[in-house]
This record gives C-alpha cells, structure tokens and sequence, in this order.
C-alpha cells in the first residue's frame, strides 16, 4: 500500500469539497443542492492553459451541484490499462460520476477510467482520437466540429473567470503574449502600441502581465521605456502571479489591452465582462486561429489597435461569454441522477 500511495501522488489527489474563490458572482447564480457530492476526476497533463478549462467547467459544476472533485496527473501507461480494463490511479478514489480532461495526453486516460470505473468521459478541445468514444466533447467553435449528438460547441475555450461588476475603476490591464505557431512576434510594433495606449488612454493606473510565450527581456524594456510621473505602470511576469491574480486584477479594471495571439486571454477577458482592445501581431497565415479573432473583431466584441487610435471608444463585449456555466448547466441538465456504473 505505501508503494500505492506514492504512486499515486497524493499530494496531487485533492479532494476540492469547497469551491475555488473567484471572482464574485450574483447570489441568484449559485444553486444549493441537497444529498450526496458528485465525484468528479479531473485529469490533468499540468498545463497550466489546459488546466484553466478543466478547472473552470468544475468550478462551474459547483456552482450547480454538490460536486467532489479529485485531480489526477497523466502518468504512462494509460494504453496498457484500457487494454486490461484497469485504472490503478484511481484505486482509492470513490467511482465517478464525471471524468474531464483537456489535453491530447489525457484521452486515454479518460477511456481507460471509464472502463475500469465507469461515469462520462468527457473531453475539452477537439481529440485526436475519435469523439465517437467520448461520451461528450466540448470544442471552440473555431475547431469547426461537425454536427453530432455528443459535441458541445463553444464561443472559444473554457476558462475560469466570471462577470465583474466594475465600480469606478480607473486601472488598466496590459495582457501580452509572444510568438505561437499562428502568429509572428513583431517587438517593436507591440512595444509603440503599449506606448500609444498608455500615453493616449484616460487610464493613469496600468499593470503589465507577461506570459511564459513572452521572449525574455520584454518585460524589463517596457519598465525602463514608459516612465510618466502622472501615471503608475506595474509589471509583472507571470511567473510572479498566482492562479487566481488575473481574475482578482479584472474585477479591478476598466478595460484591458492584449496581444491578438494571447487567444485564452482574450476570451478570460470577454467572460469578465471588461472592454478589450487588441494589439496587432503579424499572423503566419489564414488558419482557424486567426479567423476566429477576426470573428470577434467583426461582431465587435473586440477592437483593434488601429481602430481605436481612430478615435473609436474601446467597447463593451456585445455578447455574454458565460460558456463555463452554461456547459455545466447542459451537463446537469443531461446527466442529473447519478450513474456510476455503465
């Protein structure tokens, strides 16, 4: 049994009875349900963008439900247990009634659970694998999934964050991101339009956040470029944040500004409610990525660098972006009553 145990890194296999502070929402959307807890396994390959859908669906279902969630780390092997119907990482946890998983790594591990355990297989992000063997998938509406029975479409990906209600603030958030597969990285151009937007904007209090695509030294440059004794600019790498800190800075400010390529944080913002401006990167090509941001442009949830150095006020979202709440209520709504076993 102690073998057991370190294998199965308990540390890791939390139980999260009490839900995760976030930002706060209106009493009227959190729904108190009698009788016994859900169990939910939350597969996890420690992404931390992968980590940030799956955890927000779950946050989502406790909202709706009673929900015991454990989270479970991707190890190898996940081939070897579906072919003998077992799932030794999850021995000394109660069956479940969901598994989720975001990542390619964690496919298999939710079919081989479901065969040795039982409960819904569910999966974010369109799966290499096919989605018939899933018994729900949740995919952006930018992945173009076909029509089925057990596809889930999503105004982009799942994230953690909730409708701020601003008061008056006068802050800023500055979201950047860095070179990816769809996108060029153009330094200059990004550092003139930070500096345009913070000299121009009525806001006078800014904080910079990098992410780990940032190339190094950005952050420091910005720091040492932008000095204004009338303003106030806070820079922080992302290594220097914690899971909850942007959620926490959004429900502080009154719009934010993001590098078009950072897409997760595009939609964390459109979820919060907050006005979003987007600083232009040179995209590599065509592909569904950038066709998505320019949907979003179109339906005028977001505007461009250039459209706003127009004279355009930076606008509100047009649209509610509540997709984590909304899939926990489809899922609630499905799969009600508790049904462990196949």
């Amino acid at each position: 049994m102690p073998l057991l145990r370190r294998r199965l890194h308990p540390e890791r296999l939390i139980s999260h009875t009490t839900p995760a502070r976030v930002v706060p929402v209106s009493p009227r959307q959190v729904q108190q349900h009698p009788g016994q807890a859900r169990v939910v396994w939350r597969f996890s390959d420690g992404k931390a963008g992968h980590d940030n859908q799956s955890l927000g669906l779950v946050d989502a279902l406790k909202r709706r439900t009673r929900v015991e969630a454990y989270d479970i780390p991707v190890r190898p092997g996940a081939g070897l247990d579906w072919v003998f119907g077992r799932f030794p990482a999850g021995t000394l946890l109660p069956d479940p009634w969901l598994m989720i998983g975001a990542g390619h790594s964690t496919h298999l591990h939710l079919l081989s659970a479901r065969r040795a355990r039982g409960g819904k297989a569910m999966v974010l992000m369109s799966p290499d694998l096919p989605k018939s063997l899933f018994d729900l998938c949740i995919i952006p509406e930018h992945d173009q999934p076909g029509p089925a029975a057990n596809i889930l479409v999503t105004h982009g990906s799942l994230n953690r964050m909730q409708p701020v209600y601003m008061t008056g603030s006068n802050r800023g958030l500055l979201m950047i991101g860095g070179p990816s597969r769809h996108y060029h990285w153009d330094h200059q151009q990004v550092v003139e339009q930070i500096a345009r937007v913070i000299r121009y904007s009525p806001v006078r209090d800014w904080i910079l956040t990098t992410s780990r695509r940032t190339p190094p030294g950005f952050a420091e440059h910005i720091r040492q470029m932008i000095f204004n004794r009338n303003l106030r600019l806070t820079v922080l790498s992302c290594r220097d944040t914690t899971d909850q800190w942007l959620s926490l800075q959004l429900s502080r400010s009154c719009c934010t500004w993001v590098t078009e390529d950072s897409v997760s944080m595009i939609y964390e913002a459109l979820t919060a409610g907050v006005p979003v401006g987007l600083l232009s990167v040179p995209p590599r090509r065509r592909d569904r990525i950038v066709n998505g941001v320019e949907a979003l442009v179109a339906s005028r949830n977001v505007m461009r660098f250039s459209d706003w150095s127009a004279g355009r006020p930076l606008p509100r979202p047009r649209q509610v972006f509540d997709e984590a709440n909304r899939i926990a209520r489809e899922i609630c709504g499905q799969w009600g009553s508790k049904s462990n076993k196949p």
